[in-house]
């Protein structure tokens, strides 16, 4: 009790300021009547002080709006009127618009005899610079068009499109405009202590909360990360230590036929993981159903708990068995020839459905049989080719839909379609600016490329435009990104078995510029460039135009499965507190009954294991050799062991820079010693 009297007055005075800022006057009245009839003094809450501090700033604005001063009114500008007005209110940036006019030909209007050229410069640069950053959002308003001009009129005062700013009620009808802004804002801002306290006291609690669930959200995505990263290095150690006790065994078997390895191969009795268990079936007639007709928000936490389904789980049954059940219930709608479908997504107007769908099916791209899956459907190519040529703001959903993209290209009729739809022009289109693109487009992109490069089609696209080629992969020899050149190179020793390309590349001096790059290059790159050189410099294939490999039978293809780690980074969407994502997501809104079923493992090399990011070196095609055994160019050519029938399987964290090039009689691999 002694508390609450001892701050009294002033408790007293906060309710008496939330009653008079409430209009309650009769209200207000009364209880002034009472606590004066009682002795109870109110002491201000800070009302009156800061009613006479906005007073002051509105009157320095209006005084700096008078003298033309613009360095302080905006200083003032930014510092009171609070951003989130600034940037949201469609009234505020239109009368920012105009201030920013009024003090650009200030000195036109208002200015004793000719102005200052130099001071007028200056206001009209500090005008054109704000319509190109913040005043750029109106430039598609009718109002505001003609105005994008008045930095390039030699004089605004005798121009017809600017006749009414130089009339003299032009600058008293926009200071009374300011006037009644600022009373209105700062009237806003006058916030009572009570509604302060309250807000204080509740949303930040309500915020902690929300802020240590998101935490939590991304500690748990954290944890998967580094469990499929250990699970990795585990596997990766206890081989180690096997070779090494085989190696102790010869070695003492040799010496003395004792067998001392026994306590290295102790070390592998932890070897035998824990099994992993099945993840709970799911209704999927109803998770498709939302997935077309649910909100926005609904359909983007649906994709991304159905990503971080695949993503999470652990190679081999559990994953493969998830991917099975999306597949058999045609998750995608792939089989589907409703014109409404899952697929549909892809163009959504919504930004973060239209790039969680890219990622959920950059993810399907990342496994053998989700590739096979999305493939069966030529509309998934359309769709995503599309959506790659129009995706022009969110660059996350552009490098899935690239990833998508690159990862097709292993399947050869894709790789046909996608050079037929003229791809490859996109993509010399876009590489023009490396350094405007993310790593993972710049290195998907380049690596799309070689892996269509391959293909006599490509060479022959690439043939129209010659020149641009060349002169767009030369300068990506040198960029900065090392990641990209063995793609790079490949690209370019493809493409330099067409004779016309050859032609063009000897005129514009491409000799000169791949030894600039040897003598700064480090063994492997100089080796590449080496065979590069001497394919330059070849006078094979002098017939014209490379004949279509089109009608070629499919050769076998050395499918595998790697996870990226990009999948699941920088997610747009994040749950508020109390609602449901991911796993619990599924489970709690659309658990279906068990349905799983043994599946027979497909045959095969043992998939990459997801983890700290398999990038587009696990994607391009091995291409031991560029030349079967009858010395044909082909995209796609024969294994080591000359079996003619190679295909676009990986070279497990090598990629392209595996690449074999050169001619039968002298064939060498990229990153395989002499």
């Amino acid at each position: 009790m002694g508390d609450i009297l001892a701050h009294e007055s002033e408790l007293l005075g906060i309710v008496k300021e939330y009653l008079d800022f409430a209009e309650f006057e009769d209200t207000l009245k009364t209880f002034s009547k009472e606590c004066k009839i009682k002795g109870k003094p109110c002491k201000s809450a800070g009302g009156s002080v800061r009613d006479s501090k906005s007073l002051i700033i509105q009157k320095d604005l209006l005084a700096a709006f008078d003298s033309g001063d613009q360095k302080v009114f905006f200083h003032l500008w930014e510092e009171h009127v609070p951003s989130s007005v600034r940037d949201g209110d469609c009234v505020a940036q239109k009368l920012e618009f105009y201030l920013h006019i009024h003090f650009a030909i200030y000195l036109l209007k208002h200015g004793p005899g000719r102005p200052d050229k130099q001071e007028l410069d200056e206001r009209i640069s500090h005008f054109r610079s704000y319509l190109e950053t913040r005043g750029a959002a109106l430039s598609q308003t009718t109002e505001f068009l003609p105005f994008y001009a008045l930095p390039f009129v030699p004089n605004p005062m005798v121009h017809p499109s600017f006749k009414d700013l130089f009339q003299d009620s032009w600058t008293p009808e926009l200071k009374l405009k300011l006037e009644k802004f600022l009373a209105l804002i700062f009237k806003a801002n006058s916030t009572p202590k009570l509604v302060t306290i309250y807000q204080e006291n509740g949303q930040s609690n309500k915020e902690v909360l929300q802020q240590l669930h998101q935490q939590l959200v991304e500690a748990e995505r954290r944890s998967m990360t580094y469990l499929k990263r250990y699970n990795k290095i585990q596997a990766d150690y206890h081989n180690l230590i096997g070779v090494t006790a085989e190696l102790v065994d010869s070695l003492e078997a040799t010496v003395s036929g004792k067998m001392a390895s026994t306590m290295l191969r102790a070390s592998l009795a932890p070897v035998k993981l824990k099994d992993v268990p099945l993840l709970p079936s799911l209704d999927y007639e109803k998770l498709k159903k939302d997935l077309i007709w649910g909100s926005d928000r609904l359909k983007a936490f649906l994709l991304q708990a159905l990503r971080w389904r695949l993503t999470t789980s652990h190679p081999g049954e559990q994953r493969e068995t998830v991917l099975q059940a999306y597949i058999s219930n045609d998750l995608l709608d792939c089989h589907s020839h409703n014109q409404r479908s899952v697929l549909q997504l892809l163009n959504s107007k919504s930004e973060a459905v239209r790039q969680y769908m890219a990622r959920l099916i950059n993810a399907f791209a990342s496994l053998a049989e989700g590739r096979l899956y999305l493939a069966q459907n030529t509309k998934v190519l359309w769709l995503l080719e599309g959506r790659l040529k129009e995706e022009d703001k969110d660059v996350i959903a552009r490098e899935n839909v690239l990833g998508a993209l690159q990862k097709f290209s292993l399947r050869r009729p894709l790789q046909t379609a996608m050079i037929r739809d003229g791809l490859i022009f996109w993509l010399i289109d876009t590489l023009k600016e490396p350094d405007c693109l993310s790593d993972y487009t710049l290195e998907y992109s380049v690596a799309l490329l070689m892996n269509l490069c391959l293909r006599s089609a490509g060479k022959n696209m690439c043939a129209k435009v010659a020149g641009v080629v060349l002169k767009v992969l030369s300068d990506l020899l040198g960029h900065e990104n090392h990641e990209i050149q063995p793609y790079v190179n490949g690209a370019l020793y493809s493409i330099l078995s067409v004779p016309s390309i050859r032609e063009e590349a000897r005129a514009m001096g491409m000799e000169d510029i791949l030894r600039c790059f040897i003598k700064e290059g480090n063994a492997e790159m100089i080796r590449q460039i080496e065979f590069i050189i001497k394919q330059l410099n070849s006078e094979e294939l002098l017939d014209g135009v490379l004949e279509s490999d089109d009608d070629e039978e499919e050769e076998e293809e050395e499918d595998h499965d790697a996870m990226e780690a990009d999948l699941d980074k920088d997610e747009l969407i994040q749950p508020q507190l109390g609602e449901l994502s991911g796993e619990k997501l599924l489970t709690t809104e659309y658990l279906g009954i068990m349905t799983h079923t043994g599946k027979a493992r497909r045959k095969g090399p043992a998939g990459v294991q997801g983890g700290g990011g398999a990038g587009p070196a696990a994607w391009a095609p091995a291409l031991r050799k560029l030349f079967r055994a009858g010395g044909s160019c082909t995209g796609l050519g024969a294994p080591p062991d000359g079996r003619g029938s190679a295909g676009p399987g990986p070279v497990h964290g090598a990629g392209p820079a595996a690449i074999c090039l050169g001619r039968q009689d002298e064939a060498a691999h990229w990153n395989e010693p002499e």
